[in-house]
């Protein structure tokens, strides 16, 4: 029997092996990058563009201020709280310039959310976008931050064009609500400092940490995903290799809609693509179609990563079925299972397959992709990649047979070293002859490709980002009129799923309206519940377990 029947099925050019050995550091897997490259575009947004070497210059200056003035150490953890903006890959990689460990924060958290991701990293540094910088000032006292780096939307931009664009943000559209954070340091004036001092470059080894990527994993308690720079670099010859082929890196153009703080743009766009040479497009605001769509106009990508709703509403888009789509050659979606209406329709407008691929938080992320030449959508999310080993088990983590339903279990280079300060959780998520499980229901077929059946866990995606019922349903359950709550997800057009809650009131008078405003105020958009359901008792197990797969057959209350 072929333990890996998918290697007989790559694609003439893909290794079925790459060397994660081969970069010391992820920071040398990119400066190595940049310096090989460097006159060319390497990054552009709002018009403009930071070549290669731009980029290696400024990323320097950036890690020199974090040694030399923050007094930042290896090992120490920064957050970075930032949209799709050039400002991000220079944070980005002198942060991991300077030895740091990086900490994503999604811009659009509640102060809630931003200080338990911040107290449970024990980030001492973080950069924000000062649109958000009042949730910030809410979050910070409890927090052990002592450097706040303040941005402007502005601040790659030339001097006239970031003057305009920083005043019509803050003075015309109102973005920047008031705050106050006493001791802050301005992006710019951090660059200009790091300038004046020299940078020495940290010794940073393989398995030391690149990045604390914060996901619920298989429990829904948000925890830090421990990736090593050797994790992390890795994944990023996987996917380039993966790529390679189909892409030519001197002309051809990626755009990245989905932001970087998800690990499937930062690793997939941002840095495969920094290996690669090639030039990415950052699409800050990929919720403005319209914008979006002058921008595929303007660059014709020859590369779009997206999720299923990022494909569906791009169909919708007036002038997209117009577009001249001659340049784009590959369409690569993951984060949520693309739906085939979908999948077909874009083909039909594009001339292009949606390419399925497969990955979780906890393998830095891709596990698998199809093939970047198929002519077709066929469900799968295709061959793990080089250096990659899956297998499929049953309930006594004992091996199937070809086809057969089991868990999706994962080994490989670019699997995480475990949860942060999480013994007990690492543990269990690993068997014991180290597989990583992923609790994804899948099997695999003769020929090596992977079809995911079913969650085992109870993980809701909405537009490609996890929600998580257990935090939902804390933040439900705070509302003096609930008694009990269950949170599950349900079929939406507009994003995949979409957040229902059950709930056993306390108060008779409590209706839906009022409950989902007490949650917005606590949630970040695509967590708040869009449906709730009253109900007299939940569905519970033996031992007192809400049962959530019941609450989804049970018939709607009048």
């Amino acid at each position: 029997m072929n333990r890996r029947p998918w290697h007989s099925n790559y694609p003439s050019g893909v290794p079925l092996e790459i060397d994660p050995d081969s970069h010391d550091s992820l920071a040398g897997l990119c400066v190595a990058s940049c310096r090989q490259f460097g006159a060319r575009p390497a990054i552009t947004n709002q018009g403009v563009s930071l070549s290669f070497a731009d980029l290696e210059r400024k990323s320097r200056d950036f890690a020199a201020f974090l040694t030399a003035e923050a007094k930042a150490d290896s090992g120490d953890r920064i957050a970075i709280m930032l949209p799709n903006l050039l400002q991000s890959p220079i944070v980005l990689l002198g942060a991991l310039r300077a030895g740091l460990v990086i900490v994503n924060v999604n811009p659009l958290y509640t102060a809630r959310e931003l200080e338990n991701q911040l107290k449970d990293s024990g980030a001492r540094v973080i950069v924000v976008l000062e649109n958000f910088a009042a949730t910030l000032a809410k979050a910070l006292p409890a927090t052990d931050v002592e450097t706040v780096i303040l941005a402007r939307v502005g601040d790659c931009l030339p001097p006239v064009k970031r003057l305009v664009t920083n005043f019509v943000v803050r003075h015309v559209k109102r973005l920047v609500p008031a705050f106050r954070i006493p001791g802050a340091l301005r992006l710019v004036d951090v660059l200009r400092e790091g300038r004046r001092h020299g940078y020495h470059d940290p010794k940073i080894g393989p398995e030391d940490l690149a990045f604390l990527q914060y996901t619920g994993g298989t429990t829904g308690v948000a925890k830090g995903a421990m990736l090593s720079h050797r994790n992390m670099v890795a994944n990023v010859l996987q996917s380039s290799a993966w790529v390679h082929p189909f892409f030519d890196s001197e002309r051809d153009i990626a755009v990245t809609a989905l932001p970087l703080y998800h690990i499937f743009a930062l690793t997939v766009n941002f840095f495969a693509f920094l290996k690669l040479g090639a030039r990415n497009v950052l699409i800050t605001n990929p919720r403005d179609m319209k914008g979006f769509v002058r921008d595929l106009d303007r660059y014709r990508p020859a590369f779009i990563i997206g999720v299923n709703t990022l494909f569906n509403g791009l169909l919708h888009t007036p002038g997209f079925g117009e577009l001249d789509f001659g340049s784009l050659k590959i369409s690569l979606a993951g984060g949520m299972a693309v739906q085939e209406d979908v999948a077909q329709r874009w083909q039909e407008v594009t001339g292009v397959v949606v390419t399925q691929g497969y990955g979780l938080t906890e393998a830095s992320p891709v596990v698998s992709a199809n093939r970047l030449d198929i002519d077709h959508f066929n469900g799968s999310v295709g061959l793990p990649f080089p250096s990659t080993d899956v297998v499929i088990l049953d309930e006594a983590d004992r091996p199937v047979g070809t086809n057969e339903v089991g868990e999706l279990c994962v080994k490989g280079p670019q699997v995480m070293q475990g949860y942060w300060r999480r013994p007990e959780e690492t543990k269990n998520v690993f068997t014991a002859d180290g597989w990583l499980r992923t609790g994804d229901i899948a099997r695999i077929d003769a020929d090596g490709r992977i079809y995911i059946e079913d969650r085992k866990k109870d993980l809701i995606i909405v537009s490609g980002f996890n929600v998580y019922p257990n935090e939902v349903e804390n933040v439900v359950t705070m509302h003096p009129g609930v008694l009990e709550a269950a949170a599950v997800g349900v079929p939406s057009p507009k994003s995949g799923e979409a957040v229902k809650v059950f709930v056993v009131r306390k108060d008779p008078a409590l209706d839906a309206a009022a409950l989902i405003a007490f949650c917005r105020e606590r949630l970040t958009g695509y967590k708040t519940p869009d449906e709730v359901e009253f109900v007299d008792a939940l569905p519970k197990s033996s031992v007192g377990k809400v049962l959530r797969r019941e609450l989804k057959d049970l018939p709607k209350s009048a």
